[in-house]
């Protein structure tokens, strides 16, 4: 049989497995959608277990249809959307809350608290990122603050968090593998990018208790094995953040080389090698990828709604039937006849890093239709980038 690899691709709209060959090639491919859950304005929130299931299920027919073909998958990579927040008790595996996704906002106030009480400057020189309801560690205090007696589980360890990978990889594995990989671990503003670990003072500062957190590794090297549940046991052999899997896939491995690419939201990432470098725009320094325990690092810049707007077209007003409707829509207007949306759906990232901002449209006229709206949406995200 053919040497073959699974990527499992974890995103925020839908889970995909992926065979490739060794020339990189697909050989197969699987995805499945999952429910957006909007408790609140500004809250958005994953069913954990559908994730789970979801992934389980493509993965087990990505790998069917690559041995139909005469593949042997030799090993799995992970990547996934990053910041999302779960936690769950170690003993049964069971999420005790919905993963609160990267896109939600709830705790602004609890960021702008801790902004109004000078912690910003220290935060962001030991993470690299600025202070934000984006990132993990407010999320993850959170939830122990609104379960009852997870706070008291948490201090005793009862209770692990993780990002997506570490939940994935917990589940593949049986709950014997409780582990992030450091691009993951570098995006919850607990993790000291510098010194390669968890940072004491940042759990402190953010009220987390350090007993929940995974133990971080590098992005490539053996993990740890997967149960059968997928139909075999694998070795899964890397696990990196969605951004930071595209810069790699773009083949952004020298300092200088710059990516721009555009899913739910829109993340330009450049590469800055060895050196960290810190931005006088509002950029986070963050961790490229990590190898034999060497950390690389990049400048980011985050848009929270890129594709989103065109799955809001669809889904929230119904312009659309599918997502590739919208640039024939656009195209056949000659402008966009003074018509600007701003899809600060969840907040503005960067460089302005408003969590309040909310989502407008400028420019309505009596003749304003679905071309116009999609060419609005479509040119935002175009406006977005032009900032970043």
């Amino acid at each position: 049989m053919t040497k073959a690899f699974l990527a499992i691709d974890q995103g925020t709209t839908s889970s995909r497995a992926i065979v490739f060959d060794t020339d990189g090639a697909i050989v197969s491919i699987a995805q499945q959608e999952f429910q957006q859950f909007f408790p609140e304005p500004g809250w958005v929130e994953h069913d954990p277990e559908e994730i789970w299931s979801t992934t389980l299920a493509t993965t087990r027919e990505a790998l069917a249809q690559a041995t139909s073909k005469g593949f042997k998958v030799a090993g799995i990579g992970i990547t996934n959307q990053r910041e999302t927040t779960v936690i769950w008790d170690r003993k049964t595996g069971k999420p005790i809350h919905k993963a609160i996704v990267w896109q939600d906002r709830r705790t602004a106030h609890q960021c702008r608290s801790l902004v109004e009480q000078g912690f910003e400057n220290d935060i962001t020189n030991r993470s690299g990122l600025v202070v934000d309801p984006y990132f993990s560690a407010s999320k993850i205090a959170w939830i122990l603050d609104h379960v009852d007696g997870a706070r008291q589980r948490a201090e005793k360890g009862d209770l692990a968090f993780g990002t997506i990978e570490t939940f994935l990889i917990w589940r593949l594995t049986g709950g014997k593998v409780h582990a992030s990989d450091a691009t993951n671990a570098a995006r919850t503003s607990l993790y000291n990018i510098e010194e390669g670990l968890w940072d004491s003072e940042l759990c402190k500062i953010f009220d987390v208790p350090m007993a929940i957190l995974p133990d971080v590794v590098d992005c490539a090297g053996h993990i740890g094995d997967t149960t059968e549940d997928i139909g075999q046991s694998l070795a899964i052999l890397s696990a990196i953040g969605d951004q930071q899997a595209a810069a790699v896939g773009q083949a952004c491995i020298k300092p200088g080389n710059i990516k721009s690419t555009y899913g739910t939201g829109c993340f330009v990432i450049l590469n800055t090698g060895q050196q960290r470098l810190h931005s006088a725009n509002r950029l986070l320094s963050t961790v490229a990828y990590q190898i034999d325990g060497q950390r690389y690092y990049a400048l980011e810049g985050a848009i929270f709604i890129a594709g989103a707007v065109v799955q809001w077209l669809r889904d929230g007003l119904g312009l659309v039937k599918n997502a590739a409707d919208s640039e024939a829509l656009a195209a056949s207007l000659s402008s966009n006849k003074g018509l600007y949306m701003v899809p600060a759906f969840t907040g503005l990232g960067a460089p302005w890093w408003n969590p309040d901002a909310r989502g407008a449209i400028y420019g309505i006229t009596r003749d304003t239709g679905p071309a116009e709206m999609a060419r609005a949406a479509l040119e935002a995200v175009a406006y977005q980038t032009s900032d970043l």
